[in-house]
């Protein structure tokens, strides 16, 4: 497959994760407030499909292609990016209304900030991505593509779709037109097509650091689901019986299952 197409291709992907944001808008087109119960069982059900995404389809596929200390090494420099990132953010600690009311300067610090906080998803769906137009994938739209690549696009998507409700919420609370918070909301992961179209880009040019890529994306999905999602979760239901345990747990369980075709067709 013809370089720049594969790149167009991953854009495309990497786009269609951003759009998922949006999806956590929708809910405010047709009732007024969002259960805690759902929510929380939301971010269990993104928590449970990006662990098995990682477990069963990134580090399994870098282990594929080199050893365990490349994959390891690529997996802590995952969590390395995360923290730093998570800082960033913290340093400017933006609100949704910030980016709905900002001027063009502040949008595009938000944006700067933006693109270190969704880099590591984006990260993932381009890695997903290294051996499309090979045989063996799932033919889209006359390309061979990779199931993993599928699998991660999907799990990106879903996962954000809690996180679009989670900036929803706030602005709708204040009276903000529904169209403007899905614009808001696909505003927050605009940066995931441009961070999937480096690192496609990367490992596509450089294929030995294939095993650090996948353990790179692996090991910052599963950090952010346990420094991030899941104590969204538990902030989600703190009002609710055993702090939203069962709702998480179930979300978790949903989400771990519906992954685990990965341990067969992968």
């Amino acid at each position: 497959m013809d370089f720049l197409v594969a790149l167009g291709f991953v854009f495309v992907a990497g786009l269609l994760t951003d759009l998922a944001t949006g999806l956590g808008a929708l809910p405010f087109f047709f009732v007024e407030d969002v259960s805690d119960r759902w929510r929380v069982g939301l971010w269990g059900l993104a928590s449970g499909i990006m662990l098995a995404a990682s477990g069963f389809g990134l580090l399994r596929e870098g282990l594929a292609y080199g050893t365990p200390v490349e994959v390891g090494a690529g997996a802590l420099a995952g969590v390395a990016l995360v923290v730093v990132a998570h800082r960033v953010v913290e340093a400017y600690d933006f609100a949704p209304r910030d980016i709905a009311e900002g001027d063009f300067e502040k949008l595009v610090l938000i944006a700067g900030v933006l693109t270190v906080h969704s880099f590591p998803e984006g990260v993932a769906v381009g890695v997903s991505f290294a051996d499309v137009g090979l045989e063996g994938g799932i033919p889209i739209l006359g390309f061979s593509v990779p199931l993993l690549a599928v699998f991660i696009t999907l799990a990106i998507s879903i996962h954000n779709i809690p996180e679009g409700l989670a900036v929803s919420i706030p602005l709708h609370e204040q009276g903000m037109r529904r169209w403007k918070l899905v614009g808001v909301a696909v505003f927050t992961s605009l940066p995931q097509p441009i961070g999937a179209v480096i690192a496609f880009a990367f490992v596509e040019v450089a294929r030995v650091f294939l095993p650090l890529g996948f353990g790179f994306a692996a090991g910052a999905m599963v950090f952010l689901v346990f420094h991030e999602f899941i104590p969204e979760a538990r902030e989600a239901g703190a009002t609710l019986p055993s702090n939203g345990t069962p709702e998480l747990t179930a979300g978790l369980t949903a989400g771990v299952v519906g992954m685990m075709p990965l341990l067969f067709v992968v």
